[in-house]
């Protein structure tokens, strides 16, 4: 008998459209012989539907316009229902429509960031990914490098300010603990959004405005001269890091634009770099995802610098699924493809609840 699987996309996230595209390969490539599949679209303004219609007007945007495709439904929070209650249009009336699990195919805050994994764990759902607190706490950078470097994970040097301190103390402690250039990043908000490199003090007060534009926390950090490695983690007690690959950003950085827009990245899979890096930044992957108490998936990111040595850069607990994510691509090298990848993230939802 098949199961079914609910699809969450959108959101109130600055990753919005990442999320559509990635909700819609999910979709596409989802076992048909296993699965039924619904799919719950969050609009950029928080509302929430059931989405009937096709994949394509989910990857271009356009899934939220067709109104003969869309019933007003919610995520239950009554764990007696386990499923979505949608509205039976003029009637009036809610069906409950029961599912078996449910993918939050959703990036960045209001969705990667504990808040869909709070609701879904009061309706008990089993759901793809990382619980609550360990979503919550990945998706803060701060308190990502915190709990990793006790675990003995090298990890890139920061400090941190929130918005109530003065643009010009912030600088002064900056300046006094790094050299130019700098990063300033939104400790909560992904894919690199917000991130400014800054070469002067001018360049990191506008940083630092726009920062706070995106959260009321923000990380400085020196820029780290090194190559960008990604490893796939899957698995919940038992976690499998995946081969190592590299980004070739060939831009300033490997910034939103870079990643989704202008699509002039390179991913490389797998990473050609020495077995002693490979194995030492593998571990430090696993170490990372263990010590965030982490489930399901996550992408791990690096800096392998010059020496041989890595420190770790950040943590992404929902990582892209669009065509050229890495963690689909990596996960591919260890003989999972992707339908086959999809089922296993699903059965590891449903045994970690």
């Amino acid at each position: 008998m098949k199961k079914t699987v609910a699809i969450i996309f959108g959101g109130q996230s600055s990753e919005y459209e990442i999320s559509c595209i990635s909700a819609a390969n999910v979709a596409e490539n989802i076992d048909e012989t296993l699965f039924d599949v619904v799919k719950i679209g969050i609009t950029k303004d928080g509302k929430w539907w059931l989405y009937e219609g096709d994949t394509d007007s989910m990857r271009h945007n356009v899934w939220y316009l067709l109104t003969d495709k869309l019933r007003p439904a919610v995520i239950s929070p009554c764990s007696a229902h386990r499923g979505i209650l949608a509205l039976n249009g003029a009637e009036g009336t809610f069906e409950v429509i029961n599912v078996d699990a449910a993918f939050p195919v959703m990036h960045g805050k209001n969705g990667e960031d504990g808040t869909m994994q709070g609701l879904l764990t009061l309706a008990g759902i089993p759901f793809v990914g990382c619980a609550t607190a360990a979503s919550a706490a990945a998706m803060d950078k701060e308190f990502t490098k915190l709990i990793a470097s006790r675990a003995g994970v090298p990890v890139v040097p920061f400090i941190s300010a929130r918005r109530t301190e003065e643009a010009k103390s912030i600088i002064a402690r900056a300046e006094s603990s790094f050299s130019y250039p700098m990063f300033v990043k939104p400790a909560n908000a992904g894919s690199s959004v917000g991130i400014t490199k800054c070469t002067d003090a001018k360049a990191l007060e506008a940083g630092i405005k726009l920062a706070f534009e995106n959260d009321s926390k923000l990380l400085i950090e020196p820029a780290v001269s090194g190559r960008e490695i990604e490893v796939a983690v899957c698995g919940n007690e038992e976690p499998v890091a995946s081969v190592c690959g590299e980004i070739i950003p060939h831009s300033e950085f490997y910034d939103y634009e870079t990643k989704y827009i202008d699509d002039c990245a390179e991913c490389v899979a797998p990473a050609d770099i020495s077995k002693e890096a490979s194995d030492a930044i593998r571990a430090s992957a696993v170490a990372t995802f263990r010590a965030l108490g982490c489930a399901g998936f996550s992408r791990v990111d690096f800096f392998l610098l010059p020496d041989g040595t890595h420190m770790l850069n950040e943590i992404n607990t929902i990582p892209g699924f669009t065509p050229i994510s890495m963690y689909p691509k990596l996960m591919a090298c260890i003989g999972v493809g992707y339908t086959e990848l999809i089922t296993k993230l699903i059965t590891l939802a449903e045994e970690g609840r």
